[in-house]
């Protein structure tokens, strides 16, 4: 019941991040929309081409504007990160995660707000983005800490990779809330998200546990029992049945994923220090998952960001048509996500699952450019397919890869790196989600076949910089193929 708790609490709190993210990208058709398709210009001024445009994204330069507005979240939330991990280890997580959801929705609404106290100073924006970005750090190491209490190693691909839908979910919850008020009174569709998102974090607050201790369960093993016992007196009474069937990959563990639950007092063991960055880069594959993640994140950020304004310009869809179609991009995460993870449990091959997603999603991408506005049917064929691979290998390297090297069996045990690590690994990915979208904003007066050119070329160096972990994997599976036939 509590493990199910934790899940249900981590996804939500998740989903409300990335559902008062999304509004931005919704809302950039709208701040400089056609205005010579709204009619003759009702101020009779000389600038008529933009009348109906939002000051000051009024300009030619409105696409570069959108570009400093992305930058100035995922720049902040980049830094941030790498920071919010060293104090996820060391502050409550109950309390970390709730009081940056609280702020979230504050700066969430203060965006909004913009619009009802008729602001047009870009300064104002570019600041309120920047603390938006600070305090939505909180989020990510804190719920991957929790959910890694919570479960061992036996199904975290799967189960994570479900789990990770909330990314998915949130953006399209968050298309649709501020599609319904996007033509109308953008500034609701802001508002809104960051009321619900404060709600959640206040609701996070009283219910959820951050560890199994807390309520008299044992927690789970991420390793083998030997070495457990080594961390402080944890026995095992059953493994976890549906363990990785191959243990010679990096990453594949077996171990127990259920804690047991009992009202018996615990023997006080003595508390781990938390782990230091630079003890935490040491960690065999947190640098290499951490740069291919940067490349990764840089594509799915820039679709997350850019894609409504790139149907709009491309398929010529109205603002609200465009965020419905955009959420099948999403749709096909969720289902990336699930399969990458079960793949990967299956095989032991994280890396490698990741490789191959990667490799399919460059071509995959250059076709959607090409003939991806073809025809309904096949756009949405399309997004569903690119989303599936780009967000695939995102959504394993932050949950099921984070999880797995921040209980990597050189901690021998020690819990308190989980935070720390995955910080690490999402703050180097948030470098590059904040790279694509001002690269795309620089590239796109140039030609939106550019900007697909610079995505598929970063699909590239993700997958290669995975290279030296993919060939130990398959050395692993051949020696263990070897093994099994008596070589």
């Amino acid at each position: 019941r509590y493990r199910g708790l934790t899940l249900v609490l981590t996804f939500l709190c998740y989903t409300s991040y990335h559902l008062s993210r999304k509004p931005i990208s919704i809302v950039k058709s709208q701040l400089h929309p056609n205005c010579s398709a709204l009619g003759p210009n009702p101020h009779n001024d000389s600038n008529s081409s933009t009348w109906c445009s939002w000051a000051p994204f009024d300009g030619d330069n409105y696409k570069e504007l959108f570009g400093a507005l992305d930058n100035a979240f995922l720049v902040a939330y980049a830094i941030g990160m790498f920071i919010s991990g060293i104090f996820g280890e060391r502050l409550p997580l109950r309390y970390y995660l709730s009081g940056g959801m609280v702020l979230s929705g504050v700066f969430t609404a203060l965006f909004g707000f913009g619009y009802f106290w008729d602001i047009h100073v870009l300064w104002y924006f570019i600041i309120v983005q920047v603390c938006n970005g600070l305090v939505q750090t909180t989020g990510w190491p804190a719920v991957v800490a929790c959910v890694g209490n919570w479960f061992g190693k036996g199904k975290r691909g799967l189960i994570m990779g479900i789990w990770n839908s909330h990314t998915s979910v949130g953006n399209i919850l968050g298309s649709l809330i501020a599609g319904v008020w996007v033509s109308s009174a953008w500034g609701l569709s802001f508002v809104v998200p960051g009321i619900i998102i404060a709600t959640v974090g206040i609701i996070c607050f009283f219910f959820l546990v951050e560890y199994p201790e807390d309520v008299g369960c044992s927690p789970p093993l991420h390793h083998m029992a030997s070495d457990e016992d080594d961390a402080g007196g944890v026995t095992c009474s059953e493994k976890d049945p549906e363990t990785v069937s191959s243990n010679e990959g990096p990453l594949s563990i077996s171990g127990r994923s259920s804690p047991d639950c009992s009202n018996s007092p615990k023997e006080p063991v003595e508390e781990p220090e938390a782990i230091s960055f630079l003890g935490a880069l040491q960690i065999p594959g947190v640098v290499e998952f951490s740069l291919c993640l940067l490349f990764a994140k840089l594509v799915s950020y820039t679709f997350l960001y850019w894609l409504p304004l790139y149907i709009v310009n491309v398929a010529h869809f109205s603002a609200k048509e465009a965020g419905d179609l955009s959420t099948l991009f999403d749709v096909g995460g969720i289902l990336g996500g699930i399969f990458a993870g079960l793949i990967s449990d299956y095989t032991g091959g994280r890396a490698t699952t990741c490789c191959v997603m990667l490799v399919v999603a460059a071509p995959m991408l250059f076709l959607y450019n090409h003939v991806g506005q073809n025809g309904i049917g096949t756009s949405i064929a399309m997004l569903i397919v690119c989303g599936a691979l780009v967000n695939g290998p995102y959504a394993l390297i932050t949950t099921a890869v984070s999880a797995d090297l921040g209980t990597h069996e050189s901690l021998k045990g020690n819990a308190k790196a989980l935070s720390t690590v995955t910080a690490i690994i999402d703050g180097t990915g948030s470098i590059g989600a904040a790279l694509g979208p001002l690269l795309a904003g620089l590239i796109s007066p140039t030609g939106w076949n550019n900007v697909f050119y610079m995505l598929i070329a970063a699909d590239v160096l993700a997958c290669l910089l995975l290279s030296r972990v993919v060939v130990k994997e398959v050395r692993g599976w051949c020696g263990f193929i070897a093994r099994k036939r008596g070589y």
